[in-house]
């Protein structure tokens, strides 16, 4: 495959590496330095940049956006674009991109994934066996059940809904927060997080993590979950307030968690390293390799077609004309 130069993009941050194959297999597009680099690199080119590239876990900030009077589209490798500044985009007429759909059963398979392990404690029964303690301890204790439990599902969209459609395979009752009811639901609505919290086993966090969702899942959300409660996170680390979740788990004040975000990645409180009640992942909810692969081609055909056509397939922005 032939590479082809783009002179007016330019890539931001460090790439998963299928996007990194299937990009550089494609393209030749110049990186943004990091350190001082970035500001020579400004001086010389800013004013060149149309197009730029990044994934979900760098982002665009506004300083950067100001930093390139002449951008018109922001390509991001992922669903989340809470760390690419929108209303400076919005405001700039500048589109972004994001990869929508092609990840959502990946990750509503973690979240099950992880709803399983932390109220069956899989994690620690297999944990239990390699240190030798069915011989020395005898029995593992008892778990939780998973079916006909009552589940909250805070953000009901794409990957919410495909969670949502696999607990009905465990005769789970559903129900969910949105900021606005979806008309047509089959799940019952729960007009606040703290309502949803209050009425359910088992709280999955899917909402999106822009600012506004910050702490939505604050410490009157966990306290209401109470300590017979359990929360699964596939979100974003900053939706919930991470301290009062420590704090809570550590003080019983929960039944247990199952976590594939954090507030700081890829830190992660040490204080939950020795809770068998909790299970940590290394934020893997889209790892697969078909879909980290749908993703790439996904983010490169929104590259491809806003320089054939001017306009992004899958757009969270439209660029202005």
């Amino acid at each position: 495959m032939t590479t082809k130069k783009i002179g007016n993009a330019l890539r931001i941050g460090r790439f998963e590496r299928t996007f990194e194959a299937e990009l550089t297999a494609r393209y030749e597009i110049p990186r943004l330095p990091d350190g001082p680099g970035r500001a020579h690199f400004f001086a010389a080119h800013a004013a060149d940049v149309r197009i730029v590239i990044t994934s979900g876990t760098a982002g665009v900030d506004g300083d950067t956006i100001a930093a390139l009077p002449n951008l018109k589209v922001i390509v991001n490798n992922g669903a989340g674009v809470d760390l690419i500044d929108l209303p400076a985009a919005r405001r700039r007429g500048i589109g972004v991109s994001n990869t929508p759909d092609v990840l959502s059963d990946t990750v509503a398979d973690t979240a099950l994934g992880l709803i399983l392990m932390t109220l069956r404690r899989f994690g620690a029964a297999d944990r239990y066996v390699r240190a030798g303690r069915w011989v020395r301890g005898g029995p593992f204790p008892y778990a939780r059940d998973v079916s006909g439990l009552q589940v909250g599902i805070l953000g009901l969209g794409r990957i919410g809904s495909a969670i949502a459609t696999r607990l009905l395979g465990f005769d789970c009752a559903i129900a969910y927060h949105n900021r606005h009811r979806i008309d047509g639901s089959p799940y019952r609505y729960a007009p606040s997080p703290l309502e949803l919290a209050e009425s359910v086993d088992v709280l999955v966090v899917a909402t999106t993590g822009d600012p506004h969702a910050r702490h939505l899942v604050d410490r009157s959300v966990l306290e209401a979950l109470g300590p017979e409660g359990y929360l699964v996170n596939i979100a974003r680390g900053s939706v919930v307030d991470q301290d009062a979740l420590v704090e809570l788990l550590v003080g019983g004040g929960l039944a247990g968690a199952g976590l594939d975000v954090f507030a700081d990645e890829p830190h992660v409180p040490t204080e939950l390293f020795e809770l068998d009640n909790v299970v940590l992942f290394p934020h893997v909810g889209s790892a697969t390799a078909r879909t980290r692969r749908a993703m790439a081609l996904l983010a490169i055909r929104n590259l491809e077609s806003y320089l054939d056509t001017g306009e992004l397939v899958t757009p969270v922005l439209r660029p202005r004309r």
